[in-house]
């Protein structure tokens, strides 16, 4: 079969059970109570939405991938990708969603979201998904195979685990933060994850692993943004949002440690988060407060700026950093973030500056 027809075909199905399935959740959640209500200042929806989506996204990827696995192993099972893998990021991915649908209806303390979280990244690192090298600016690579332990028949290398445990926090505590407004999450995500599916076509093989598991993951997100765009008829949830990060920071190390690439679409909230976290310190407050409308989202929204324009802003701004990171070396990837940087927070002090004047 033609490779354009079989990638359309993935990214087709798995969109569609997405869909089908972000509907089945919508009328559950309803059913189960496990709803957001409008009854915070940081919410703009005046209804009450359902919380489960984020299930529609796991589990349309987990039954795709399994069925690829028992049907057609050598579809996935490819590029140094094992079962134990396969595994560990299913199992990390269930964590994460039990614990955010917990969360959504009982309301968890801070600290423990935090510690299921790192949980569910200590069995991606166990699983044996680690950074394994990272492109020198320049060419070349260090190594970063050092250090070694043997578990579940993986080598764990400590430098390694150690990056990779803090990427994955950091990248998925960026998405939870990120789902403020309806499709802005799923939908920064999602461009992350086509990003990331283009690159890998020109670092795997034909019809890869990678490339596959990426391409269902996005489907994934598309299908469910179809119903999370606003207006949103169905929400993430802590899982949801949680498991975003989780899949983009994974796919990022698979695709062949493409860290450069995932940071450069997902700089804006990444910087964003180190702002508000920054603004509180400055303050004397808790980086870790609840939540509340400082982030960059918000303030575009106290500039007048609709809940859709502001979503489109911010996609706008992660697609073309995105399509640069597509066109560049480490060296040129690095000299965008940099950028990048300068960019957004030239934007951040303009903008925080006009929600003073107004005083939000």
């Amino acid at each position: 079969m033609n490779r354009i027809l079989i990638y359309l075909l993935t990214f087709l199905t798995s969109l569609g059970l997405s869909y089908f399935l972000a509907l089945v959740f919508k009328k559950l959640s309803f059913k189960l109570n496990i709803i957001d209500f409008p009854d915070a200042d940081r919410k703009i929806h005046e209804r009450p939405v359902a919380l489960l989506g984020g299930w529609a996204i796991y589990l349309s990827f987990v039954f795709l991938i399994l069925c690829l696995i028992i049907f057609f192993p050598q579809v996935i099972l490819t590029q140094g990708i094992t079962i134990t893998q396969i595994a560990g990021l299913i199992i990390a991915g269930l964590i994460l969603m039990l614990s955010g649908t917990f969360d959504d209806k009982k309301n968890m303390k801070p600290i423990w979201q935090l510690f299921w979280v790192a949980i569910s990244c200590l069995v991606i690192i166990f699983s044996g998904i680690t950074i394994k090298f990272i492109t020198r600016p320049g060419g070349g690579i260090i190594d970063l195979t050092g250090p070694e332990i043997n578990i579940l028949g993986q080598n764990i290398y400590f430098l390694g685990a150690i990056l990779t445990f803090i990427w994955l926090l950091i990248i998925t505590n960026t998405t939870k933060l990120l789902d403020g407004i309806d499709g802005l999450a799923s939908g920064v995500t999602g461009i992350g994850m086509i990003i990331l599916f283009i690159v890998s076509l020109f670092w795997d093989k034909p019809n890869s692993g990678t490339s596959m598991m990426i391409l269902i993951f996005a489907g994934s997100i598309m299908g469910f943004l179809l119903l999370n765009f606003y207006p949103a008829k169905i929400f993430l949830g802590n899982g949801g949002s949680n498991l975003l990060g989780l899949m983009l920071g994974v796919l990022a190390i698979i695709s062949g440690a493409k860290i450069a690439t995932a940071l450069l679409v997902m700089a804006l909230p990444l910087l964003d988060m180190l702002w508000v976290i920054l603004q509180r310190l400055k303050k004397g407050e808790s980086p870790f407060k609840h939540a509340d409308k400082k982030h960059f989202h918000f303030r575009l929204l106290n500039l007048g700026f609709s809940p859709k324009q502001a979503v489109l802003i911010i996609y706008l701004i992660s697609f073309i950093f995105g399509l640069i990171a597509l066109f560049q070396e480490t060296v040129g990837k690095l000299f965008s973030l940099s950028i990048l940087i300068i960019f957004i927070f030239v934007i951040f002090n303009f903008v925080y500056k006009q929600n003073n004047e107004k005083g939000a």
